[in-house]
């Protein structure tokens, strides 16, 4: 009998041959089925274990915050993790380590592991002025005096000042920053009434004859031009008179070998910061703006303090929306606490994965307040798509058979979900990522996602099967009571009527005692079958129960009347309100014919302003844009931008082979290359040094090298360029060569200075490849402009290439060929619009956008990839009426899904951090998209674009299609298999 073959029972089937690939994705499809079917009624079977068990999991490793550890060493998360820079800047420290400079140091250039910063502005007036001069001097001997004391108690507690932590020179005396140096000369000679020494900038000459580049430490300079014209800030000449300073930047550099003086250092650098507070106290005419070597990494992980109260508020009202997305009139078939289940579950799947990666001794970072929205977005898809597939089923089932019809239904296409969550953040885990943030978020994220797939298999589930036997038992979906029936409820005041309306279902004379059920179900409101005939329901009959889970089955009815539409839904006041307005209004009012013309304009105006913002898409390098707001961290960069950037950072150009600086063309090459910088070169000045003397700057080796040693080097004016020479001998009697050597460069800049110094680096790298002297050109902010475009992008586009690949490899086995492509499509115009309108917005292209980037092609494909699926599943009848249906079958749970999502997102937005507000603009974006997508764009393009919904031939003649209606029947004793051939 046709009746008893499984498949068939309440459901039509069309009898024609299909393509022999149609038919293994029909078996492998039919399998995985069958498989998911045999799961959920395994858990169903066993709901305390499958409940209990995650949440005893999630204590036992949520005890392990013992083991938290937050990661200092922010350049490693920021910068590109393999770099030319990095190679660069470890061939630097070894040929010139910072305690080999023993006369001055560039604090841009060179910086010790610990160190002590501050920008000092007045409010009106100049630095230079007697009274700022005087303040500021008096500054820098409190802090030379300041003390701290290690360890705070104790017998063997030492004090330690700066002259115990500080980088000393050839005579044994801290190295301080120049324009110290020359202040204290301008104060002397005011105070014993002599002419002040002119100040001269950028590069000025100090008492003792020797040339200091004060350009980084001097800002907001205004000098004497020809003629006492006054020039504005970077506008004069080499060496012009300093007129006026709005701001000074002076850096004091320790020395921490590690162990106690690294914690000495440590303790010194927090009252550093504290010194300048009071300090700013007293002098409210000065501002004063400090910055450590401990100020981007605290400054860094502070997000994440900031975050705390908005992340339980995002979770308190994404609670209240889910509570009321999974609420109904009905009180029995409402379901509250489902919705706070599912959050518990999100929560519980988190507690166990941040338990996972403290027993493995991970480290935390800002970047990880991402993860809890990856796992609320995907988790809220999945239970939404599980409640709305339960309220589809049959209610004449047992718990057992409706949570095994929902678990066939819906973990596939959940399941396929996840896979493209795994593909993407896995890949972008992988060691082809070169940015360090990127990877442990995306490695983080993948390990979180896949616990919360689980979690929603074992502890939602079995959350739904307890919820199930309420309803079963009718019982207040809030409440937990039993529901009075109609004629009881009617003696009873109208507020208890309302909050206890239900609808019960017509007695019948068949029992059922051991599965529970007294009584039989009319059809669930919900339940989107349009071929009905009046007869009675089958009870949960253990013999018919193998057919009961095709009622649920994701390929819609294949041959829809229409007789079956809303309209005539015998009980709409049960329907839920976004269902019912999806049914009755949204859904014929976005297919009609007269709003598509205008959804497909808008779908071009959309391309056009993510193409608009798409060509104007910058890279974010600079870390100080992923810190908190108003920290010490940003408003030293913004100082620093205000009264600094008329002057690139001091580059060091070393040549790290032996030349032949003897030779009259190298000269000229090297002094070729530095053409055009302001500069403070050994060479530049000991070729001057002989001209001065008349003496040949074309000598032989012997006789160049003996003068560099013997005569320019111990004058006192060039005594400071040894520190820049290193001398190899050659053998006994012969003078040493020059192995290797450094000039310093500093460019003119303008505002847009960072993208000014990645032009830089490239042009002076290919130079050095074609040069006869092998040289390479560092500065420490290189580590972060170092191909960090192709850092930042390479993840996002592998992570985009393996899911079209995943895409393409399962429409050869599992799914619809069209559906692949329509989803690759639509993660396509997804990705393209969130990164054309994030720029649009101000949103630079760095790690976090990046993360955010790569985290929305799941959440694309969470909501459109159901939709798609329910509308190719559909045979038969119009395009726009299975666009209607795959709308109230999917586009409802994507619909609450999103609105959850959004409402989370929303306390995020009032976090004063620079990481979040990226945060929050992208993943909004990310969610306006996707909602775009599948609720405008996806159903209007459907209804006129392939795939195409006739296949069968015209009406009447030989090719009339055949179908067959395989109908249950009950009549009390016995189970009747009727055929009926259309």
């Amino acid at each position: 009998m046709l009746g008893s073959a499984p498949g068939l029972s309440g459901r039509w089937e069309r009898l024609e041959p299909r393509p022999r690939a149609r038919m293994l994705r029909q078996v492998l499809h039919a399998g995985l089925r069958t498989s998911f079917h045999a799961l959920g009624r395994f858990v169903a079977s066993h709901p305390v274990f499958f409940a209990s068990a995650p949440v005893l999991l999630s204590i036992l490793l949520g005890s392990s915050f013992s083991r938290y550890r937050v990661e200092e060493d922010v350049e490693s998360l920021l910068a590109p993790k393999h770099s030319l820079a990095k190679i660069e800047g470890n061939l630097v420290d070894s040929l010139f380590p910072v305690n080999r400079s023993k006369h001055a140091l560039y604090s841009d250039l060179q910086t010790p592991g610990r160190y002590g910063r501050v920008i000092i502005t007045t409010r009106k007036g100049s630095v230079l002025d007697p009274v700022h001069l005087d303040a500021i001097l008096k500054l820098h001997r409190r802090i030379y005096q300041m003390q701290v004391t290690v360890p705070a108690t104790g017998f063997n507690s030492f004090n330690y000042s700066f002259s115990n932590l500080c980088l000393l020179d050839d005579k044994n005396v801290c190295i301080i920053d120049d324009i110290i140096r020359a202040m204290e000369e301008i104060q002397s000679a005011r105070n014993s009434n002599r002419s002040v020494p002119v100040l001269r900038y950028p590069i000025t000459q100090l008492a003792d004859g020797r040339q200091a580049y004060i350009g980084h430490q001097m800002g907001g300079v205004q000098g004497w031009g020809p003629g006492g014209v006054m020039r504005a800030q970077g506008m004069g000449v080499r060496g012009e008179g300093v007129r006026s300073a709005r701001a000074l930047q002076l850096t004091y550099y320790l020395q921490a070998p590690g162990g106690l003086m690294d914690r000495v250092a440590s303790q010194w650098e927090k009252a550093f910061c504290a010194e300048l507070q009071h300090f700013a106290e007293l002098h409210p005419k000065l501002g004063l703006y400090p910055s450590t070597s401990s100020s981007l990494r605290t400054d860094f992980q502070f997000s994440s303090v900031l975050a705390r109260r908005p992340l339980l508020a995002s979770l308190g009202v994404c609670g209240v929306l889910v509570v009321l997305c999974c609420s109904m009139r009905d009180c029995v078939r409402s379901k509250p606490w489902l919705g706070l289940l599912a959050l518990l579950s999100i929560t519980l799947s988190g507690l166990t994965a941040a338990g996972i990666l403290n027993l493995t001794g991970a480290t935390y970072n800002s970047t990880y307040l991402g993860i809890p929205f990856v796992m609320l977005g995907h988790g809220l898809f999945g239970s939404f798509e599980m409640l709305s597939s339960w309220r589809r089923t049959r209610e004449d089932q047992h718990v057992k058979e409706r949570v095994a019809s929902v678990f066939e239904d819906v973990m596939l296409r959940f399941s396929g979900s996840t896979m493209i969550h795994l593909m993407t953040l896995g890949l972008a885990a992988s060691p082809l990522t070169n940015m360090e943030a990127v990877r442990l978020f995306c490695r983080t994220a993948a390990l979180a996602v896949t616990i919360s797939y689980v979690y929603m298999l074992s502890f939602y589930s079995s959350c739904l099967v307890f919820t199930g036997y309420l309803e079963t038992g009718y019982r207040h979906g809030c409440f937990c009571r039993r529901v009075p029936k109609p004629d009881r409820l009617d003696s009873k005041p109208a507020w208890y009527r309302c909050l206890m309306y239900t609808r019960y279902q017509e007695e019948t004379q068949v029992t059922n005692p051991p599965q529970g059920i007294g009584h039989t179900h009319t059809p669930n409101p919900d339940l989107t079958h349009t071929h009905t005939h009046p007869h009675p329901h089958t009870t949960n009959n253990p013999a018919v129960r193998g057919h009961a889970h095709v009622a649920n089955s994701t390929h819609p009815h294949p041959h829809p009347h229409p007789h079956s539409t809303a309209s005539t839904d015998p009980h709409p006041q049960d329907s839920h309100l976004l269902l019912g307005c999806v049914r009755r209004c949204y859904g014929d009012w976005i297919t009609n014919t007269y709003v598509k013309p205008f959804v497909v304009l808008l779908y071009l105006v959309y391309i056009s302003f993510g193409l608009m913002g798409f060509l104007q898409v910058t890279q974010g390098s600079d870390p100080s844009a992923l810190v908190a707001m108003d920290t010490a961290t940003v408003l030293y960069t913004r100082a620093q931008q205000r009264y600094f950037s008329s002057y690139s950072p001091v580059i060091g150009f070393y040549i790290y082979e032996s030349a032949p600086y003897w030779n009259a063309s190298v000269q000229r090459d090297l002094l070729e290359y530095a053409k055009g910088f302001q500069r403070i070169s050994w060479l530049e000045a000991y070729l001057n040094y002989l001209s001065d003397r008349n003496q040949s700057t074309s000598q032989p080796r012997e006789n160049f090298t003996r003068t560099l040693r013997h005569a320019f080097l111990r004058e006192p004016q060039f005594a400071h360029f040894a520190d820049d020479i290193i001398f190899a001998e050659r053998g006994q009697g012969e003078e040493p060569d020059v192995a290797a050597s450094r000039i310093f460069l500093v460019a003119k800049t303008t505002e847009n200075k960072r993208e000014e110094m990645s032009v830089l680096l490239d042009t002076l790298r290919r130079l050095s490849l074609t040069s006869r002297v092998r040289f390479l050109i560092f500065n420490p902010s290189f580590v972060y402009l170092d191909r960090y475009a192709a850092a930042v992008s390479s993840p996002l586009r592998h992570s985009l290439l393996a899911v079209l690949f995943l895409l393409g490899l399962s429409s050869l086995a599992v799914v619809e060929p069209l559906v692949s492509v329509w989803l690759g499509l639509t993660l396509l115009s997804v990705q393209f619009g969130v990164l054309g309108f994030m720029t649009l917005w101000g949103v630079e292209l760095d790690c976090m956008s990046v993360l955010c980037l790569i985290s929305a092609l799941g959440h694309s494909a969470d909501c459109s990839g159901p939709l798609l699926c329910g509308f190719a599943a559909g045979r038969g009848e119009s395009r726009t009426r299975w666009v209607r249906v795959a709308l109230e079958r999917h586009g409802v749970p994507s619909l609450q899904t999103l609105i959850c999502y959004g409402a989370a997102l929303v306390p995020i937005g009032s976090i004063r951090s620079n990481l979040t507000r990226t945060l929050f603009r992208c993943l909004t974006l990310t969610a306006a998209c996707s909602a775009l997508h599948t609720l405008a764009f996806l159903p209007t393009l459907l209804t006129f674009l392939p795939p195409s919904k006739s296949r069968g031939h015209g009406p009447g003649g030989e090719g009339q299609r055949q179908e067959v209606e395989c109908v249950e029947m009950n009549d009390s004793t016995r189970v009747v298999d009727q055929i009926t051939t259309v």
